[in-house]
């Protein structure tokens, strides 16, 4: 494995309808449903890892932390960072963060992922 603490990875999202709170059932309100919010999130720790991997090995999210600080309406195009903070082994620690079109901070915290082997992971099942 490649990685180094200070590796980063971005993913970008226009909130739909589909991302709402009501279309999750996580509330009612037209707006970023928290669930939506965290797979942003986490699709940016899984860009940080892009490359870094050997084959066959993939990531597991093992743990979130997550502050949701503002809300985003459907038609905001959200951009979620995650920069490697921590390593040991195969666990992985990164700083997340969220922002919109405007630079406000939307979302701020930690999410771990462990490294595994896919197919001896998917034979556990």
């Amino acid at each position: 494995m490649t990685l180094r603490t200070g590796a980063r990875g971005s993913a970008e999202h226009t909130v739909s309808e589909a991302d709402t709170a009501a279309e999750f059932g996580s509330g009612d309100l037209p707006v970023l449903g928290t669930p939506g919010l965290l797979a942003l999130l986490e699709a940016a720790t899984v860009d940080a890892l892009a490359g870094a991997l050997e084959p066959g090995r993939t990531s597991v999210g093992t743990r979130v932390q997550v502050d949701h600080l503002k809300a985003s309406p459907v038609g905001a195009t959200v951009t979620a960072t995650a920069e490697v903070t921590y390593l040991d082994g195969r666990l992985v620690r990164f700083t997340v963060a969220a922002q919109d079109g405007a630079g406000r901070l939307l979302a701020t915290g930690e999410i771990t992922r462990v490294i595994v082997d896919r197919d001896r992971f998917l034979a556990r099942l």
